[in-house]
């Protein structure tokens, strides 16, 4: 079952991520970001990348200049994820051939960054641009580039924010908080997929 769930892991250190990721895998979900303010990011992102395989896509978040991508284009990610959106990292992304998430809340950020060949929409914070706007921005998005929901979504949200037209959804301090156990973040990870299952597969 394709899920369009990233986990968000702000904060995670590299003695705990494979155990983490291990658990957040077993549940269901298969996208997993590392934000590069984490300690020792891109060391977590290399360890993440040289044992978990395809189908499982290592991303990194936070990404906001072109330095940071050569560095992830050696390591070998699969997606980059930023909170803002520059075209310079944007293009650098494509360049090393890795999916590019800018980060957008306007309509003019958004027809920017998929002229420079993102392959799709972060909308962070998704809270400040809410359920109507969304609909109101799918009615002009091409409808082939992903939306996803970052700040503010989880399961109590899912159904009316897919229902707006978001495709997918990162899910930061609601699946893993610095310092959580696997064992917490195991029963969060677990309840996050059983409700984006029902609110978009049970109808």
């Amino acid at each position: 079952m394709n899920r369009n769930l990233i986990a968000i892991l702000r904060g995670i250190e590299p003695q705990e991520v494979l155990e983490v990721v291990h658990v957040i895998v077993k549940a269901g979900i298969t996208q997993v970001e590392v934000p590069l303010n984490s300690p020792s990011a891109f060391e977590s992102i290399k360890l993440l990348h040289d044992v978990f395989n395809h189908p499982i896509q290592i991303g990194a978040g936070t990404v906001v200049n072109v330095k940071q991508v050569e560095i992830l284009a050696e390591i070998g990610v699969d997606f980059v994820v930023s909170p803002n959106f520059d075209p310079a990292v944007v293009r650098a992304t494509k360049d090393s051939e890795i999916l590019s998430y800018p980060g957008v809340i306007t309509p003019s950020e958004c027809f920017s960054a998929i002229n420079c060949g993102a392959d799709g929409l972060k909308f962070f914070p998704a809270s400040l641009l809410g359920e109507e706007n969304l609909i109101a921005l799918t009615a002009v998005l091409p409808a082939d580039i992903p939306l996803y929901m970052v700040g503010g979504v989880g399961p109590k949200n899912f159904e009316s924010w897919i229902k707006a037209g978001a495709h997918g959804f990162g899910i930061g301090s609601g699946i893993y908080k610095a310092g959580d156990s696997s064992k917490l973040v195991a029963k969060k990870a677990e309840s996050i997929v059983l409700s984006y299952d029902q609110a978009k597969y049970d109808k």
